[in-house]
């Protein structure tokens, strides 16, 4: 072996760890990237998961709060009925007069429990979310605006409008 030989054996040789540090080292860069890549994935994943989880949560509570709605909205008409069976009996107590307003109190209570609010909004300030004006009328010392007479309750259902309560309003003058 001449001495060209030798010294480009040694070179090769002393070239031979760098190249393999180096090739190790694009190893390490390339598997810390996809570890990076992986993290980042397992974060999404779980945040994914936790929003599907409220997401769930949030739907389980709202239909235990509106279960009852379908049987809710068939009972307007039943209080709808006991109204006027009240004003039918006139202002004077009687057997009937308190048989229906006990019967009302009890349906109210069950609805209350159930979480039915009665709007009857007489005197009140209107308010188109919760109240359909079918008329106005003059305001005859009542505020502008505000509501004069109640034709039909409205009900509200865990804060949502089953139905508005129709209502005469106060004209502007």
């Amino acid at each position: 072996m001449t001495s060209n030989e030798h010294q480009a054996s040694v070179d090769a040789a002393a070239d031979a760890p760098q190249d393999a540090e180096t090739a190790l080292l694009a190893q390490i860069e390339t598997l810390r990237n996809e570890l990076d890549q992986l993290r980042a994935s397992v974060l999404l994943d779980r945040a994914d998961l936790d929003n599907q989880r409220k997401r769930v949560a949030r739907d389980v509570d709202n239909a235990r709060k509106f279960a009852n709605e379908k049987l809710l909205g068939q009972l307007m008409p039943v209080f709808d009925s006991l109204d006027a069976g009240l004003t039918a009996a006139g202002a004077e107590p009687s057997p009937l007069r308190e048989g229906l307003e006990l019967t009302q109190k009890q349906l109210l209570k069950v609805a209350d429990d159930n979480g039915l609010t009665v709007l009857d909004p007489t005197g009140q300030a209107f308010n188109p979310d919760h109240h359909q004006a079918i008329s106005q009328a003059p305001a005859n010392g009542a505020a502008p605006g505000s509501v004069l007479q109640v034709f039909q309750k409205g009900y509200l259902l865990n804060e949502r409008l089953l139905r508005p309560a129709l209502v005469v309003v106060a004209a502007h003058d």
